[in-house]
């Protein structure tokens, strides 16, 4: 009787381990690597730039007061008027290949495949937006398409917030939460003093300085955050700090020219200090009249630090009197920093990868 229930009920497996006690063999898939970057407008328009701030906008990470009250005033004022003063931002940045965050994404995401294949490592490497495209969801499907049984999550942001970092683990466990048959994942925290990464930011400066000369000052401008949130626990500003710190170590007898400060701030509450803009305005006003200026916590160029520094902010040293305002690019596909990142990836998969 058994036998006959067994045979009408059950169909035969295909796996002859599937209903014995022996565990199936393992499959022999790559290894999955998701970059997740902040994300893009898909065109620089109102429509476009619309729907990425009500995704973006609506993270109760990014924006941390009641969603009930903060919609109101999204939808009602800032999704009604912000998108079309951004437009003509997005427009003067905008590559040819597409929004500059999304271009020089890809390009290192391509960089950490090649090196790691040619270094015979079984990887495939995608990259996801945290908002907007290409999403998280869908590169987490082509991994898994791929056969990537075990995924490492790389936040393309070297210091942690739980506004950038945090949130973008948010998003990966939520899509693994609706899998059914879920990846083994890992998540890198955080690699601001990365010795890859702080390499590759002082080999930048070091060669842009040989080649064009040193400035009075290098101003390290980092994106702010509200302070109640390091206040709260978030580790963001003594990141920041010690990034700061060992690219100065590597800078070695020209460590007296870098200096810190943060920007992006917007709304009425104190933000970290000090603020970019009125630095620089400052210095100007004081007689400094040669600046560069570099954004470490960017790994790839962007509105804030396109628009934001290179144009908005030197149009304000230059207007308060400065003669010499240089921007240094952001890592974007340095060899260097293709280099690190792939070391740093191949060194977060030990036990996954020979």
């Amino acid at each position: 009787m058994t036998k006959l229930f067994a045979s009408r009920y059950l169909p035969e497996p295909a796996d002859p381990h599937a209903l014995s006690g022996d565990p199936p063999p393992r499959e022999s898939g790559p290894v999955g690597v998701l970059l997740v970057n902040l994300g893009t407008p898909d065109e620089p328009t109102a429509r476009s730039i619309r729907r990425y701030l009500a995704e973006f906008l609506s993270d109760p990470r990014v924006i941390e007061i009641p969603q009930w009250l903060w919609q109101i005033i999204l939808r009602g004022f800032i999704l009604t008027r912000r998108p079309r003063a951004l437009a003509p931002r997005y427009k003067e940045i905008w590559l040819e290949q597409g929004s500059p965050l999304l271009v020089w994404s890809q390009a290192q995401a391509q960089g950490v495949q090649q090196h790691l294949a040619d270094g015979g490592a079984p990887v495939q490497v995608e990259l996801g937006m945290r908002y907007g495209n290409p999403s998280v969801a869908g590169a987490m499907d082509r991994l898994r398409a791929a056969g990537c049984e075990r995924i490492l999550v790389v936040p393309m942001y070297p210091q942690y917030a739980a506004s950038t970092t945090a949130t973008a683990v948010d998003c990966v466990a939520a899509h693994a939460g609706r899998l059914r048959n879920q990846p083994e994942l890992r998540f890198v925290k955080r690699y601001h003093d990365d010795p890859g990464y702080i390499g590759a930011l002082a080999q930048q400066v070091s060669q842009y300085w040989s080649l064009h000369g040193k400035p009075q000052r290098l101003l390290l401008s980092f994106h702010g955050l509200p302070r109640r949130t390091v206040e709260q626990g978030d580790p963001y500003h003594r990141d920041c700090m010690e990034t700061a710190m060992l690219l100065k170590q590597r800078l070695g007898a020209d460590a007296g020219l870098v200096h810190v400060a943060f920007q992006s701030r917007f709304g009425a509450e104190k933000w970290l200090e000090p603020y970019t803009e009125p630095t620089l305005r400052a210095w100007a006003r004081q007689g400094i009249t040669q600046v560069d200026v570099m954004c470490p916590g960017f790994l790839a160029d962007c509105l804030e630090t396109r628009e934001e520094i290179q144009m908005q902010c030197r149009d304000a040293f230059l207007a308060e009197g400065g003669r010499q305002f240089r921007y240094l690019p952001c890592l974007n596909n340095d060899p260097a920093w293709i280099a690190g990142l792939a070391r740093l990836v191949k060194r977060q998969l030990a036990g996954w990868i020979p």
